[in-house]
């Protein structure tokens, strides 16, 4: 959906440049193909630009959680402030979107704010506007501890399958950037979508340690943080499906 462009973007955009990950002085190319193993999927120069980077963004060298498509923020904002001891990024490349999700964690006053995100500025919360076609382009090898993927694009046709975010070859690639043992965590209302990434997590061989087809009457911690099209679904009782995988 096009979005109306927010009153001053420009201007409160800066205001909040503290909280924005500036992007790589080569445009963020790794040169790779997704899911690609090989050795040369970074280049020397790009790596030593991403470590720098990420070393003067997140300086503690903490356990780092990356969540793609991060809407108006509100998932991300309250997993940061619930969460002290850890650092999160968050990824959306619609500068009107994102601004919402600036303004919450710099405490910013905003219509509907979680109580969490209200009560001052978040000091472990970055992020960064663009979109995603290679973790290479942006991150380090093992470099995260966690991926959320909330309510991605169905892309519901089929000759549309390779663009859906939990696409096997997507799986690879997040899992490049995950540690061993690390995680990607799916939700999404789309029940078709959730059947296509089970067979994608398998066919991967990432390992499914929670799973859902009803999250909201399940015992698992991921329903107590929800983001923004979660509420709304779950007030209309929609069941939202929910799978977390491990890299091996």
């Amino acid at each position: 959906m096009r979005q109306r462009k927010a009153k001053d973007l420009d201007k409160r955009l800066q205001e909040c440049s503290e909280y924005i990950v500036p992007l790589p002085e080569d445009g963020g190319r790794s040169y790779g193909e997704i899911g690609s193993k090989e050795p040369t999927f970074q280049t020397p120069e790009h790596e030593a630009a991403l470590r720098a980077l990420w070393k003067e963004c997140f300086p503690r060298q903490r356990d780092l959680y990356l969540e793609i498509g991060c809407g108006k923020g509100d998932f991300i904002t309250r997993k940061a402030a619930k969460d002290p001891a850890s650092d999160f990024l968050a990824i959306e490349g619609q500068e009107t979107v994102i601004l919402r999700a600036l303004e919450k964690a710099k405490g910013m006053p905003t219509a509907g704010q979680t109580e969490e995100a209200g009560q001052g500025p978040l000091q472990n919360l970055k992020f960064m506007m663009t979109f995603v076609d290679h973790m290479s382009d942006y991150f380090l090898e093992n470099q995260l501890s966690g991926v959320y993927l909330n309510f991605s694009d169905p892309w519901p046709k089929a000759r549309h399958a390779k663009r859906r975010l939990t696409y096997r070859k997507r799986l690879l690639d997040y899992g490049w950037a995950v540690k061993p043992g690390g995680f990607i965590e799916i939700k999404t209302d789309n029940d078709p979508l959730y059947a296509f990434t089970l067979e994608e997590l398998e066919a991967v061989g990432y390992e499914i340690v929670e799973q859902t087809t009803d999250l909201h009457h399940s015992d698992y911690a991921a329903r107590l943080v929800m983001t923004e099209y979660e509420k709304k679904f779950h007030s209309r009782g929609k069941n939202i499906n929910y799978v977390k995988a491990l890299v091996p």
